[in-house]
């Protein structure tokens, strides 16, 4: 048996390279684009990228009651991602005459899914030690973000929010976190 030169071998390996950066690459970037389409460069504006809607919930004026408020939010290429800008939109500034349920200076952590529809929030610890208390300050906090995942993306069924990276017992005395939590609208008043 004769063995194969290296040219043989060179030449094998560079059309196996090839073929390797055309499956994975190359075809799938041709694919995503449209007649005429190109790509966004990753310095365009946040204005010209891709947006979804999702429904977030702030606190309403009278204080006794959640109002949903649809917000384009940025596109996630993984629901995982998606649902990090959904809980980071949240977490920003409420509109005008509405208040924000989430304590000042929290921070998003992190967010994973698993593969049966749970999501785990992970914030920073200002989530809890910035909390001014209260039984409806708390369910407002903690169902503005269980019902922004779950009304925004119907893969998501439940939400558990840990602080810190752990799971807790409640955030502020009165809401039990150690499991994951459903949708649950009864605090969200109509417009």
């Amino acid at each position: 048996m004769t063995r194969p030169s290296n040219r043989v071998i060179a030449a094998g390996a560079a059309a196996l390279a090839l073929l390797v950066w055309l499956l994975f690459w190359g075809v799938p970037s041709w694919m995503d684009r449209g007649p005429g389409a190109s790509r966004p460069s990753a310095d365009a504006p946040a204005s010209e990228a891709r947006r979804i809607n999702a429904t977030l919930f702030f606190v309403s004026t009278d204080a006794q009651g959640l109002v949903a408020v649809p917000r384009e939010v940025p596109y996630g290429a993984t629901p995982a991602e998606q649902a990090r800008h959904i809980v980071a939109a949240q977490l920003g500034p409420a509109p005008a005459s509405l208040h924000s349920p989430i304590p000042p200076g929290t921070a998003l952590r992190g967010v994973f899914l698993s593969e049966a529809g749970e999501a785990f929030v992970d914030l920073s610890p200002e989530a809890s030690a910035n909390h001014p208390g209260g039984s409806m300050a708390e369910l407002f906090t903690i169902y503005a973000i269980v019902n922004a995942l779950t009304v925004s993306l119907p893969s998501v069924q439940t939400v558990q929010i840990l602080i810190d990276g752990r799971e807790v017992e409640t955030l502020a005395g009165h809401v039990d976190l150690r499991h994951p939590l459903p949708k649950d609208t009864t605090w969200v008043k109509s417009p």
